[in-house]
């Protein structure tokens, strides 16, 4: 396998600047069509180059970084963010992400009501 100086697969680069915590869920998402590369859904051999717009969808939230610089090792999390410049909207904040309604331990099954509450719990 020849490869070109300057490039490298992109889920060995998204798992090499820390943004998933291993290879295998970077190749996982890059299979589920949740790496986008410029705009094109990629699988987990296409390569990137610097410059390079890549957008991840992990954990809930879009994670949009250009390729400053690419790297086939994973290295420390200092000179990981000097690899890519980070697009990303802010996440949200604690408050929403924690509204979900949630019940005591040992409370059996939620009955109709409870549901429904839950429900309008969460649609609000």
């Amino acid at each position: 396998m020849t490869s070109d100086e300057g490039t490298v697969r992109v889920d060995s680069w998204i798992w090499s600047v820390r943004l998933t915590k291993t290879r295998s869920l970077a190749a996982a998402a890059c299979r589920a069509g949740h790496v986008r590369v410029n705009g094109t859904r990629v699988k987990p051999a296409q390569l990137v180059r610097p410059g390079d717009e890549v957008r991840l969808q992990h954990e809930g939230r879009e994670r949009i970084v250009v390729v400053s610089r690419v790297i086939a090792k994973r290295v420390g999390a200092g000179v990981a963010a000097e690899c890519f410049v980070d697009n990303s909207p802010p996440p949200p904040a604690r408050e929403e992400a924690a509204s979900v309604g949630l019940r005591d331990r040992g409370t059996g099954r939620p009955t109709k009501r409870d549901r429904r509450d839950l429900e309008r719990l969460r649609t609000q």
